[in-house]
């Protein structure tokens, strides 16, 4: 009875959690009226990052416009932010 009792909450866990990330991921997608950008976000101010991202997602990047990580700006401004469309290496206008 234990034995299926532990499957069920684990089997709920999983499910929950699932909700979850797929609410965040929805969330940054669904605005339409915003990009992500890469390599211009402030340590600890980034939305998320690409899979070469040394965190798991928003506000743990340790570093100034890490090429790796984005955040959300309006559609149009990235690249006179400095900033790229996809994730990359630093380039000379980018600080460490």
């Amino acid at each position: 009875m234990q034995d299926s009792r532990a499957l069920i909450q684990a089997t709920v866990a999983g499910l929950l959690a699932l909700g979850v990330a797929s609410l965040s991921f929805s969330a940054v997608a669904a605005d339409e009226s915003k990009e992500k950008c890469f390599g211009v976000a402030k340590a600890g101010q980034n939305d998320c990052g690409s899979n070469k991202s040394k965190h798991s997602c928003a506000g743990q990047s340790k570093v100034d416009n890490d090429p790796n990580d984005f955040k959300l700006v309006p559609k149009g401004t990235c690249e006179k932010m400095g900033g790229t469309h996809q994730p990359g290496a630093m380039t000379d206008g980018m600080k460490k």
